[in-house]
């Protein structure tokens, strides 16, 4: 996944300008969603928004602004519409952020990484005004920042509804909107506000925090490499434990965590709620200990056992006299992975697998979706489109 925060604190450590694209927007059938983003440089592409035209035409946009060799944090919109203007028939609205990144830039930068570093949640507020440069700031539950300013927490809201002077800071239903965002599946959202001058503006909210999608895969074996080398390419942190030595060198990604350690359950507690466990290491008698482990633990999304159905029913027997209860026991998977995908070799497990959990995901999320925290947000979201 492209961890774009990393990526511009590395490119300024190397002082290379570079234009941050956002999918600032979007309505219809589009190639990517609100908050996609791609850096472009004066030789790189990182990241995508979408591929096609949509994005060649973005690139070179963002490369006619790096060519003249003077980035001064300048930021434009564009409205896309990808049949009539790329050509594309998926047929959707896109509308695209521009932002060149300038050492002016850093604080909102060096502020969400350390948000993100220390696991607290935040959210980005971006403001585009057709005359004048993007402006952010950075909500937390409790404080809001902008570049030359902190303001107070939830219960001293910087101004009201009926105030909407932007330059002093933000109105409370944006405030709203943009704390609905910290909830864990939420997602970026765009809508439109008005100043007093008439003028519309376009208000872009995104999430920063640490990917609440975590996958634990215990076992470095054929299996278990091609399973994290698909799952590194999500949008996921991944956790790679085994017990043998030097068997997980040849990864290394800043959103994989391997570890060795013995005995590898020893290391299913220190993991958070919400995990998706994998058992698929190389001793029966190991696999047999970390289920028992994970299924004893209650707040797991998943635990899948890689073997057959006979495994399973030799599993279950097991478990069952080593004292775990009925809904216990049921909630281990095992075969694991879709059933369209029958193959046996690695990577085509790991294929199976990987569509198993982004499934599995997609449901929760909609389930979350239905929550008193999702309606609280389609709520806020509704009282921005009505400005």
């Amino acid at each position: 996944m492209l961890d774009w925060l990393r990526q511009l604190q590395q490119l300024r450590r190397d002082t290379e300008p570079c234009v941050l694209v956002t999918v600032s927007g979007c309505r219809g059938s589009t190639p990517r969603e609100t908050g996609a983003k791609m850096i472009v440089t004066r030789d790189t592409v990182i990241g995508s928004i979408g591929g096609g035209k949509l994005e060649y035409s973005c690139v070179r946009s963002a490369c006619e602004w790096l060519q003249n060799g003077n980035v001064t944090g300048r930021s434009k919109t564009r409205r896309l519409v990808l049949g009539a203007n790329c050509g594309q028939c998926c047929g959707g609205v896109v509308e695209i952020l521009f932002e060149e990144i300038t050492p002016a830039q850093q604080w909102w930068i060096d502020e969400l990484t350390a948000l993100q570093t220390a696991g607290i949640p935040a959210a980005m507020v971006t403001l585009c005004t057709p005359r004048a440069r993007a402006r952010k700031w950075v909500v937390t539950a409790r404080n809001c920042r902008t570049q030359d300013r902190h303001a107070g927490d939830v219960d001293r809201p910087e101004l009201t509804d009926s105030e909407v002077d932007w330059t002093k800071g933000l109105p409370q239903h944006v405030l709203d909107a943009a704390r609905c965002c910290l909830e864990p599946g939420a997602g970026a959202r765009q809508f439109s506000a008005a100043c007093d001058a008439g003028e519309k503006l376009t208000v872009l909210i995104e999430p920063v925090r640490r990917c609440d999608f975590e996958i634990a895969v215990f076992g470095a074996g054929h299996v278990g490499s091609a399973c994290v080398t698909i799952f590194t390419q999500l949008e996921a942190t991944v956790h790679w434990i085994d017990n043998r030595p030097d068997l997980m060198n040849g990864l290394k990604r800043d959103d994989l965590h391997t570890v060795e350690i013995d005995p590898p359950t020893s290391y299913v507690n220190q993991l958070a709620a919400g995990v998706y466990y994998l058992v698929m290491t190389h001793d029966h008698a190991l696999d047999l200990e970390l289920c028992a482990a994970i299924l004893q633990r209650s707040d797991s999304s998943y635990c899948g056992l890689i073997g057959s159905g006979a495994k399973r029913r030799r599993f279950l027997k097991r478990l069952t006299a080593a004292g775990l209860l009925p809904e216990q026991l049921a909630r281990l998977t095992c075969p694991i992975g879709i059933d369209l995908i029958g193959g046996k070799k690695p990577m085509e497990i790991a294929v199976a697998v990987a569509a198993e959990l982004l499934n599995l995901r997609e449901t929760s999320a909609r389930r979350d979706h239905l929550t008193p925290v999702g309606a609280l947000a389609a709520q806020a979201t509704a009282h921005t489109k009505s400005l």
